[in-house]
């Protein structure tokens, strides 16, 4: 009886040392997974994503970047991002379209492969913009005769919609936002995208509008814009002529003017194919941002304007 009683005890002995082995694995195994899962959590995450510069500080090597949704991670904002190769903003100016990585890692993020994106900045197809490109080096409308961002706007006088003289200088102190159209523009994305962009300003803007926002919108086609025509265009967008002008005038001081702006129009077969600007000029008379192209969304147009119209002003 005694020795049957020693091997049951020994025998319990060994099961229970066996199944505190296997909970013992068990909750190792456990936690492997969840620690697994725990650093899964914390490995890079990757987003590519699109947007405007809005504004660039060197110093802290960051940029603030009006950018399109993110999917998977977040909506469509203005926001800072870091870098942490300082590098990778030279050149950068507000106004430019650009391409980016963003990385998210260990509660904190930054951006990479930041880079800016070209433009083919001329109607229909892309061997119509080479040979856009072709002529304007020709004829000497190269982008380095082209205004500078930071540089001051050189004054000019045009017509407006009324016939009325309008200066740049008049709007002293104030944010200009300034494009470039002709009214029998036949591509909804041309023309009419960059005209409704300036219509969401004045809509975003509306209390801000005259007193601290002026739209401009100068036709590179003055022979067939005339101050009706362009009349009959500001009705098109509901323009508050107070605060938004159509301006028009002498083809060779419109040409001068685009110039300054790298704008440039050819006539081809009937049909004019142009660049595409948009300009945005600060409080102090200076070249805030020159955006090139179509690619870009109203909002982070008005995020821009925003940023510009918050600068405080130089002072006397």
């Amino acid at each position: 009886m005694r020795l049957g009683y020693v091997a049951d005890t020994v025998r319990l002995l060994l099961l229970g040392w066996v199944r505190a082995r296997l909970m013992h694995a068990s909750r190792l195994i456990s936690i492997t997974v969840l620690l697994a899962g725990i650093s899964a959590g914390f490995a890079a995450r990757r987003y590519n994503a699109t947007g405007l510069t809005i504004s660039v500080d060197r110093a802290r090597q960051t940029v603030v970047i009006s950018h399109e949704s993110i999917p998977g991670y977040m909506d469509a904002m203005a926001m800072p991002f870091r870098v942490k190769d300082a590098a990778s903003l030279n050149g950068l100016v507000p106004g430019t379209k650009v391409d980016f990585t963003l990385v998210v890692e260990n509660g904190s993020s930054w951006i990479e492969k930041l880079h800016p994106v070209e433009f083919w900045s001329a109607e229909r197809d892309p061997e119509q913009a080479r040979r856009l490109g072709l002529i304007e080096s020709i004829i000497g409308k190269s982008k380095a005769n082209q205004l500078g961002v930071g540089q001051p706007v050189p004054n000019f006088t045009l017509p407006d919609q009324s016939n009325r003289a309008t200066s740049l200088a008049q709007f002293a102190g104030k944010v200009v936002a300034l494009n470039f159209v002709y009214t029998r523009c036949p591509l909804p994305d041309y023309c009419f995208r960059l005209s409704n962009n300036l219509a969401q300003l004045q809509k975003r803007f509306a209390a801000r509008m005259g007193r601290d926002l002026i739209l401009v919108t100068i036709t590179f086609d003055p022979v067939h814009d005339t101050p009706a025509v362009m009349a009959d265009y500001a009705h098109i967008w509901n323009a508050d002529l107070k605060a938004w002008h159509f301006l028009t005038g002498p083809l060779a001081e419109v040409q001068r003017v685009c110039g300054i702006f790298g704008v440039a129009a050819w006539q081809d077969e009937g049909i004019l194919t142009h660049s595409l600007h948009t300009a945005v000029i600060d409080r102090n008379g200076k070249l805030a941002a020159n955006i090139e192209g179509n690619l870009y969304t109203a909002k982070q147009l008005g995020d821009l304007v925003e940023e510009v119209m918050n600068r405080p002003a130089a002072r006397p």
